[in-house]
C-alpha cells in the first residue's frame, strides 16, 4: 500500500475551537486554548505517525482585520496556510455566518483542493438549527464537505480523522516519523506562561504580552526554566506582578503544573517581568519573537 501524507490546515474566524480540535486530532495539547480571541498567535504544526500515513495538522490565528503590525503577521501565518495546504480544514460554529475576512473566503470558494467544512460546537444546538446550518453551508461553500463536530466533546472527531486520511495524497512522509511538531521546547513553555496570562489577566493587558524563555536547562530528575514576560508599558508591568507579587506568582505556579505534565518532570520556573515598549508595532522585535522571516 502507498504511503499517503500531506498538510491539512485548520483556518476559521477568532474562538470557533481551532487549537481545540487540532489537539484532539493529534492527541495531544500543542496548543494552548482560552476564550479569550488571538489566542493563537502562531502557525502550529501538530504531526500523526502511522505505518501507511503521516498527518501534519496546521492551526492558524483567527482570521481578523489587523489593527497593527502584529496581528498583520498574524494573518500572513494564515495566508501561507493556504498555500501549502493539501486539504483545507475551515472551521465554523452553530450560528456563524461569514469570515471576519471577505478575500480569504473567496479563496475557499475558489480553492483546487479537497476543503471540508468543520461545523463545530453542535453540543450546543439543536437538531433543527444543525440541519438549517447545514443547508446554510452547503448553498454558501458548495464544493466543501460538511462535517458537524464538538470538538470539546470529541463528537464525530474520528470519523473526520478517516475522512482526512481517505483524501491525502500518495506522498512520503515530510517530517521524521517519531516527530509530533515543528516548535522547540521553548516555544511550549512561551505559550503555556501566555496562556496563564490571558485567562488571569483582563483587558488589555494579556494582548500587551510576550514570553521569551532565556534559559532552559534539562537535568536528570528536573528541568529548569528562566522566563521573562515582556509588556509594553511600565503599567502593565505593575498589573502583572500584582500586589507583593501575588499575581505574578499565581501565573509562574499555574504554568509550572501544566510544564510538569507536558514534559512528564518536575519543572523550577522563575519568571521576570520587563518592559518592551510598542514590541508589537516593531519590526526588528516581531522578527525577534519569530513573527516575521
Amino acid at each position: 500500500m502507498a504511503h499517503k501524507s500531506g498538510f491539512v490546515n485548520i483556518i476559521g474566524n477568532p474562538n470557533v475551537g481551532k487549537s481545540t480540535l487540532m489537539n484532539a486530532l493529534v492527541g495531544e495539547r500543542l496548543s494552548i486554548i482560552t476564550s479569550k480571541a488571538q489566542t493563537t498567535r502562531h502557525r502550529i504544526l501538530g504531526i500523526v505517525n502511522e505505518e501507511d500515513y503521516q498527518i501534519v495538522f496546521s492551526d492558524t490565528p483567527g482570521i481578523i482585520k489587523p489593527a497593527y503590525e502584529l496581528q498583520s503577521s498574524m494573518m500572513d501565518f494564515v495566508k501561507t496556510a493556504f498555500e501549502d495546504a493539501d486539504i483545507l480544514l475551515y472551521m465554523v460554529e452553530i450560528g456563524e455566518k461569514d469570515l471576519k475576512d471577505e478575500s480569504f473566503f473567496d479563496k475557499i470558494r475558489n480553492a483546487d483542493i479537497p476543503v471540508i467544512l468543520v461545523l463545530n460546537k453542535i453540543d450546543t444546538s439543536e437538531q433543527s438549527i444543525l440541519e438549517e446550518q447545514m443547508e446554510f453551508w452547503n448553498k454558501k461553500v458548495p464544493n466543501a464537505l460538511i462535517y458537524p463536530i464538538s470538538a470539546l466533546e470529541n463528537f464525530n472527531v474520528r470519523e473526520l480523522k478517516e475522512e482526512i486520511v481517505r483524501l491525502l495524497p500518495e506522498s512520503p512522509p515530510y517530517f521524521p516519523k517519531d516527530q509530533l511538531t515543528d516548535k522547540p521546547e521553548r516555544f511550549f513553555v512561551n505559550e503555556t506562561i501566555r496562556e496563564k496570562i490571558l485567562k488571569l489577566y483582563k483587558k488589555e493587558v494579556p494582548y500587551a504580552v510576550e514570553i521569551e524563555t532565556e534559559s532552559f536547562k534539562e537535568e536528570e530528575n528536573i528541568i529548569r526554566i528562566r522566563s521573562v514576560i515582556m509588556v509594553e508599558r511600565d503599567t502593565q508591568k505593575g498589573i502583572i506582578i500584582g500586589h507583593k507579587g501575588s499575581s505574578l506568582k499565581k501565573v509562574g505556579t499555574e504554568a509550572r503544573k501544566d510544564l510538569e505534565k507536558f514534559f512528564g518532570k518536575k519543572v523550577f520556573l522563575e519568571l521576570y517581568v520587563k518592559v518592551n515598549k510598542n514590541w508589537r508595532s516593531s519590526n526588528r522585535e516581531l522578527r525577534r519573537f519569530g513573527y516575521k522571516d
